[in-house]
């Protein structure tokens, strides 16, 4: 029992530190669909002209 305690302990400590580091850099509202996500599409490139 003692273990469990000591490992929920470490876990803890380990997850504040990892919290504390990254501040207010951490994204936890999970997985994100539509318009609201942060991903955009690259540009296409300009298509090459055959020559003549």
């Amino acid at each position: 029992m003692w273990k469990l305690a000591v490992g929920f302990v470490i876990f803890a400590a380990i997850a504040l530190f990892v919290i504390m580091q990254a501040g207010d850099k951490v994204d936890m509202s999970g997985e994100k669909h539509g318009g609201d996500t942060m991903h955009a599409p690259e540009p296409a490139a300009p298509a090459a002209s055959a020559p003549k």
